[in-house]
């Protein structure tokens, strides 16, 4: 629930921003696509969208200086995971958070560079984090190389999650496997994102 809230918060600081970017960048899509006479795949242009979405409530969480008051460099692996305490509010918050936090981005990119081995994945999220994790000790936060090996398991878990959705997805009837059916999958969940980011912006749809 926590992490929930944190993403809830983000959204609520960025809702502008995150609009305008949205419509600009749809706009200038659907005008590439008319132009292009590229094929359009609704399922894969939410997904594309999903992912752009993603990338900027993670900027917010990870540059959010309020959100962490604390500075300095930790160099010393482990150090902070095992100071906290194993289901208390921080553990969550600052261990299961920065795996949770970069599990998306495992997936996402996974399935962006049609990734096959764990190598494909390590290396890109190695670069993200630490360059997070740079500029984090440069706004006033604080560098910590356990926050990237966090990130590293979550990307790893999400990569996993590709591999295995992937795997299974061979194995299904035609229907499961075509654009119609996850067409109308993400039809449905573009209805309950809206819904959900209209309830953030205070907008009533009643």
């Amino acid at each position: 629930m926590m992490v929930i809230q944190l993403l809830t918060d983000a959204i609520k600081d960025i809702w502008p921003m995150l609009t305008i970017f949205l419509v600009v960048i749809i706009s200038i899509r659907l005008m590439y696509i008319h132009n292009s006479s590229e094929k359009f795949v609704f399922y894969k242009e939410f997904f594309n969208m999903l992912f752009i979405i993603y990338a900027l409530i993670l900027f917010q969480l990870l540059t959010n200086t309020e959100m962490n008051v604390s500075s300095g460099i930790n160099i010393v692996p482990f150090t902070e995971i095992l100071r906290y305490e194993v289901g208390s509010t921080q553990f969550y918050l600052n261990v299961i958070g920065n795996i949770l936090v970069f599990l998306p981005f495992g997936y996402f990119v996974s399935s962006y560079i049609k990734a096959t081995r764990v190598s494909h994945i390590l290396l890109v999220t190695l670069i993200t984090s630490f360059t997070i994790e740079f500029v984090q000790h440069y706004i006033g936060r604080s560098f910590d190389i356990d926050d990237i090996l966090l990130n590293v398991v979550g990307a790893i878990i999400g990569f996993l999650l590709y591999i295995g959705f992937t795997a299974i997805k061979k194995h299904l009837p035609k229907f499961f496997r075509s654009d119609l059916f996850y067409n109308i999958i993400c039809i449905i969940l573009l209805v309950i994102a809206v819904i959900y980011y209209f309830q953030i912006m205070g907008i009533s749809l009643s």
